[in-house]
């Protein structure tokens, strides 16, 4: 088999810090026979696939190319991770007008070349700019997915079972709406070793020294400021989010039919329409099976609506055609 011809294939539009570690979160993990890397500063791309290709002999075969658009054919997933990166005291909606112009560029190039792969969005504010991607590449808005609140939800769940003493992976629980200020968490059917957290919260070891609302508060508190804390100390997030892409490549990939809460387009569902949110869905190599309409409070349901009020009101003001 000629190089060429190595599946499954990812390309990654973008090899800044957020790419790179995907790329990295990928090839240790064996998810890809080939990767292909496309970025402006052609300088680093360089540089960044040089040093993944020297740990080569310690994983998993793959073929990792530092390239233009025309290599990027034949791609079963196209993820776009480049734009502009966010500053300390912005927010991820601040960087929305001159990530849209650029994506006017990127999207009509990967739908020349590549038209058939699945289109993950990461760069920010990702809920739009997956919308953005979907209006622009025309295709079917199951094909199109951004990472929304899969992050989020990873961190959430991370902090939930650090407070309660539990193995993360024992804990299930979602961030939903907006990747961004107007996410809230569905703390109705969050659950830790298929106990409600509200029942669970009886029987643990802490009851008598924790105020539960309190602390819940502060957890969500604690996941909504996460990415400005890292960034305000280090200067970007991307370790968390390489991860976190390297799963939902995977779920794609291997055709799991797995659950994870991606930005999809929302069409009648909690009165909401024609926009993109975080909601659970089902993910295979087609991209979104389903998605899951879970039964939300009517405090959820609102904050849903306002999550969709937020995106809604920035849509209206860009220019997308």
């Amino acid at each position: 088999m000629c190089l060429d011809e190595l599946k499954p294939k990812v390309s990654i539009i973008g090899a800044g810090n957020v790419g790179v570690r995907y790329a990295y979160a990928s090839i240790i993990n064996g998810l890809a026979r080939k990767i292909v890397l496309v970025d402006v500063n052609k300088e680093r791309l360089m540089g960044e696939v040089m040093d993944l290709s020297h740990g080569m002999p310690y994983i998993p075969p793959v073929d990792i190319v530092a390239g233009e658009y025309e290599d990027i054919y034949d791609s079963d997933l196209v993820v776009v991770t480049a734009g502009r990166n966010q500053s300390p005291g912005e927010t991820r909606l601040d960087l929305v007008n001159k990530n849209v112009e650029l994506f006017k560029l990127i999207i009509p190039e990967i739908m020349n070349v590549a038209p058939d792969s699945i289109l993950l969005i990461v760069s920010n504010p990702v809920d739009i700019l997956s919308y953005v991607s979907y209006k622009l590449s025309k295709k079917p808005s199951d094909e199109v997915m951004g990472s929304g609140t899969t992050l989020d939800t990873a961190r959430f769940r991370f902090l939930l079972g650090k407070h309660c003493d539990i193995n993360t992976r024992n804990v299930h629980a979602y961030i939903l709406g907006e990747h961004g200020d107007s996410e809230f968490p569905i703390w109705s059917s969050a659950m830790i070793g298929g106990m409600l957290i509200k029942d669970y919260c009886q029987t643990c070891s802490k009851r008598d020294k924790c105020n539960k609302e309190e602390t819940l508060k502060e957890v969500f508190k604690e996941v909504k400021e996460s990415a400005y804390k890292i960034i305000e100390k280090k200067g970007e997030t991307s370790y968390g989010i390489g991860l976190t892409l390297a799963r939902i490549t995977r779920a794609i990939l291997n055709d799991e039919n797995t659950i994870l809460p991606v930005s999809t387009l929302i069409n009648n569902i909690y009165g909401v329409d024609d926009l993109y949110l975080s909601l659970p869905c089902i993910i295979n190599k087609n991209g979104i099976k389903k998605k899951l309409e879970i039964e939300l409070n009517e405090e959820e349901e609102n904050s849903f609506r306002k999550s969709a009020n937020t995106i809604k009101e920035i849509i209206e003001k860009i220019q997308i055609d």
